[in-house]
C-alpha cells in the first residue's frame, strides 16, 4: 500500500494551523478584560450601589468588558470612581485572570442637616449628598445654619459617636443661635441644654452622674430640661 505524503502533510499543516490559531485566540483572550466587578470595603449600609458605579464608567468609557488591558489607565479609572460625591476612596485593579475591580470606601454620614437645604455631615466634618438608595440613621440638625455652628455641630456629634451611650440615644441637636446648643434624646422628654462646644468631656461626665442618679431614683420623666451650661453644675428644669 502506497503512503500518500502529500495528504499526510496536508493534514499535519491544517492540524498546526488551527492549534496555532487557538492559541492565538486564547492569548488574545488573555488580554481582554474579562468582567467589571464593585466590591465595598466596610459598612453594609450602600449610599452607592454597583449599578451606579457601572453606569459611571460607562458614562466615561463606554462598556469596558472585551477592551484591551492595555488600553486602560487605572489611576484615571480611578479618578472618575472618586468624583461620585459618596466615595470616600477607591482603588481600582485588574486581576490575573482580566478582571476590573474598583474597591471601594463610602464616606460615613454621622448627622442630618434639616434646613433649607438637607444634606449630611460626614465624619470628617463635610457636607455630604443624601442619597437615593439608603436614609442614615443619624442625629437630626436643625435650627440657625451657619458655617460656624456646623463646626460646632460636628465637634458635638464627634464626641457623640466615640460614647456608646450617646451614639445609641441621641438622635438630635438644636441650634438656637452660635454657642447654644440642644440635644434630644430618644426615650426622654427632656431637651438637654449643653451651651457651647467647650469642656465637653466634664459637661457629659455630670451628666452621666445626673442620669444614672435619677434613672435609678425613676425621675426622669419629671423632668423638661437638663442644663449643662453652668460650671461644674446640672440645673434641672421640673415639669
Amino acid at each position: 500500500m502506497r503512503i500518500n505524503w502529500d495528504y499526510i502533510k496536508l493534514t499535519f499543516l491544517l492540524v498546526a494551523v488551527v492549534a496555532l490559531y487557538g492559541f492565538a485566540e486564547q492569548r488574545n483572550q488573555k488580554r481582554l478584560v474579562s468582567n467589571v466587578t464593585v466590591k465595598f470595603v466596610g459598612d453594609n449600609n450602600l449610599y452607592l450601589t454597583e449599578d451606579a458605579v457601572n453606569k459611571l464608567l460607562i458614562q466615561n468609557y463606554g462598556a469596558l468588558e472585551n477592551t484591551p488591558k492595555e488600553q486602560l489607565v487605572l489611576n484615571t479609572i480611578e479618578e472618575v470612581v472618586l468624583s461620585n460625591d459618596m466615595v470616600k476612596n477607591a482603588q481600582v485593579y485588574l486581576t490575573v485572570n482580566g478582571e476590573l475591580v474598583s474597591k471601594i470606601v463610602q464616606r460615613k454620614p454621622i448627622g442630618r442637616i434639616e434646613g433649607v437645604s438637607k444634606f449630611y455631615l460626614d465624619d470628617q466634618g463635610e457636607r455630604m449628598p443624601l442619597s437615593k438608595y439608603h436614609s442614615a440613621r443619624v442625629p437630626i440638625i436643625t435650627g440657625k445654619i451657619t458655617g460656624k455652628t456646623l463646626e460646632d455641630a460636628y465637634v458635638i456629634l464627634d464626641y457623640i459617636n466615640k460614647d456608646d451611650f450617646l451614639r445609641k440615644n441621641v438622635i438630635g441637636i438644636h441650634i438656637e443661635e452660635e454657642g447654644k446648643y440642644q440635644l434630644k434624646f430618644r426615650m426622654e422628654n427632656f431637651v438637654v441644654n449643653l451651651g457651647g462646644v467647650d469642656n465637653l468631656n466634664k459637661k457629659f461626665s455630670n451628666f452621666m452622674a445626673f442620669y444614672a442618679k435619677a434613672a435609678k431614683d425613676n425621675s426622669l420623666e419629671e423632668y423638661t430640661a437638663v442644663s449643662l451650661e453652668f460650671n461644674n453644675q446640672v440645673v434641672c428644669t421640673k415639669i
